[in-house]
């Protein structure tokens, strides 16, 4: 199935709650601050997939059917999610994001910050506005965990210590824990009970950190068409699994070369790709590649538990776009 299809089959049964999503998220986003709601638009105007959304929407349908909460949680998670992008470009000093130039490219690291601020606090005011507070507390441990596992991450990547565990703790805590209260928020809307909320919340666990572990792989792909130069990771210090997992495995003598790469000629281009084949050399792809497809098993088992139909189709041919995406 190509891409497009694939696209097509994810978003079909949500088309009508998608279509009407777009203005409420566009009114969600109005401010009477002219620089503000100029920046909004930019926003807006250059948003990427919405994956969010559609799994706020997936994963309601999945247990039941779409209501004015739904539309809430979509909107609560999509504020988070775009909050979460505009601060991590100016912690990462990154100017440019899917092609475009950031908002701290544009407007400076300072508005950039506040306009981050506007966003999670807009997200916040909505879910109290709509009494939605067991929404604020599944997304206010979202924010929790995602500010953990930058700051683990910083940490880590200073001392060059972390284990797969670790690993696996991070990536959770950064990429997954947003998606899997994205699924859970979903049955949350629809009042499914407990243990489904809890089941359709480890089935965003397990396909966020399939997605991070995907992403991890993208730094040593030579084609890295998501936009990142290759061996960007290893330019910036950050152990990722493929690299993880060589270390755990190598000589003594190996390690201390690798880790002599990372400390000290980490921006020097033919040592990151002499570093890039090894890694590949030793099974480090591979072994990423197999957990990759763990995770994605997981997720796949969880969505077999439920009857056999077009919005669980969708979900897993969603889980299939995460592990098969080019960028």
């Amino acid at each position: 199935m190509s891409k497009a299809s694939k696209l097509n089959t994810i978003k079909a049964p949500i088309e009508k709650e998608l279509n009407e999503f777009d203005p409420y998220f566009r009114n969600a986003m109005r401010t009477k601050v002219r620089l503000l709601d100029v920046i909004n638009r930019y926003i807006i105007k250059r948003k990427g997939k919405e994956m969010r959304p559609i799994l706020v929407f997936l994963a309601a349908k999945l247990c039941g059917e779409t209501n004015q909460s739904t539309y809430t949680a979509a909107t609560l998670t999509q504020l988070l999610h775009t909050a979460t992008l505009v601060h991590d470009d100016v912690v990462d000093e990154a100017y440019e994001r899917r092609g475009f130039f950031s908002i701290n490219a544009l407007w400076k690291s300072k508005v950039a910050v506040l306009v981050g601020d506007f966003l999670l606090s807009k997200g916040l005011l909505i879910a109290l506005d709509n009494n939605e507070f067991d929404q604020l507390k599944v997304v206010s441990e979202s924010v929790k965990e995602m500010s953990e596992g930058e700051l683990l991450q910083i940490e880590k990547s200073k001392k060059l210590n972390i284990t797969e565990e670790v690993y696996f703790d991070i990536i959770y805590k950064k990429t997954a824990s947003l998606i899997a209260a994205c699924t859970q928020l979903g049955a949350l809307s629809v009042k499914a009970d407990d243990e489904t909320q809890e089941k359709m919340k480890q089935f965003g666990a397990y396909l966020g950190i399939a997605f991070q572990i995907k992403d991890d792989l993208f730094d040593y792909d030579k084609q890295a068409a998501i936009g990142k130069p290759t061996g960007n990771d290893i330019k910036e210090r950050k152990l990722t699994l493929p690299l993880i997992s060589v270390l755990r495995d190598c000589s003594s003598k190996e390690r201390k070369w690798v880790l002599k790469i990372l400390k000290k000629h980490n921006k020097n281009k033919d040592r990151v790709q002499e570093l890039i084949r090894f890694v590949k050399d030793k099974g480090g792809i591979e072994y990423t590649r197999e957990k990759m497809l763990e995770y994605k098993a997981k997720a796949d088992g969880i969505l077999m538990t439920f009857p056999e139909s077009d919005i669980r189709n969708a979900m897993v041919a969603l889980v299939d776009y995460t592990i098969e995406r080019k960028k």
